[in-house]
């Protein structure tokens, strides 16, 4: 570890780590989000429910939810799978990397096992996250098949709307883990690419949560 690697891996953090706690601890900030304003949403679907019997829709929805949380979940086991597979061979890595002109590999196996680890560690964050979405989804399911008829369940509904939303969360988080992965990923070829990839990641999360059209349509 050199002190460009301390300074790469610092800003790394404090980008993941950092974003993390303003976007979902910070209510000024996280009521002006995408995802806030999907909460608002669900709450108003759960709600809406209430009004039809026929709720075959409402599961279609769910289950469209857990397809594209358990798919991730999925992915992040395979690629785990990859990681392992990279734990093992330092030399062939290092070997493809200085091939590159511009790249600077790691010099030793403790530095190319702890870019992998590293990377290990982002994945099974991932995967904890996204297969914890998925089970609340399916509590929500399960929910939404409770809920009467009529306005005199709409404690019910609002309880499967906190439940969606909590998953939704998860979901969110795993998703993000994928974002940083790609960003840890350049670690592995210069500690300036990390940087670079991290800040790069950082302004499109904020882009798409904050200031993209879509957010702007939710919110009104």
């Amino acid at each position: 570890m050199t002190l460009l690697d301390f300074i790469a891996l610092a800003i790394f953090l404090a980008c993941w780590v950092g974003y993390a706690f303003v976007t979902e601890r910070v209510h000024s900030i996280r009521v002006r989000s995408v995802i806030h304003a999907m909460d608002e949403h669900r709450r108003r679907w759960m709600v809406a429910l209430l009004d039809r019997a026929n709720r075959i829709s409402d599961t279609a929805i769910i289950g469209n939810l857990m397809t594209s949380t358990g798919f991730l979940a999925n992915t992040s086991i395979f690629i785990l799978g990859g990681l392992v597979a990279l734990l093992a061979a330092p030399e062939l890595g290092q070997r493809v990397l200085s091939a590159l002109p511009w790249a600077q590999p790691p010099a030793s196996d403790a530095a190319w096992e702890l870019r992998i680890g590293l990377l290990m560690f982002i994945f099974v964050r991932a995967f904890f996250e996204l297969t914890w979405a998925l089970r609340q989804f399916n509590y929500c399911s399960i929910l939404i098949g409770g809920i009467g008829v009529g306005a005199a369940h709409t404690a019910q509904a609002l309880v499967a709307a906190k439940v969606a939303n909590r998953a939704a969360r998860h979901f969110n988080t795993g998703l993000r883990a994928y974002y940083f992965g790609l960003a840890a990923l350049a670690w592995i070829v210069h500690p300036l690419a990390l940087i670079i990839a991290s800040l790069v990641v950082l302004r499109e999360l904020h882009r798409r949560e904050f200031r993209s059209a879509v957010r702007e349509a939710l919110a009104e």
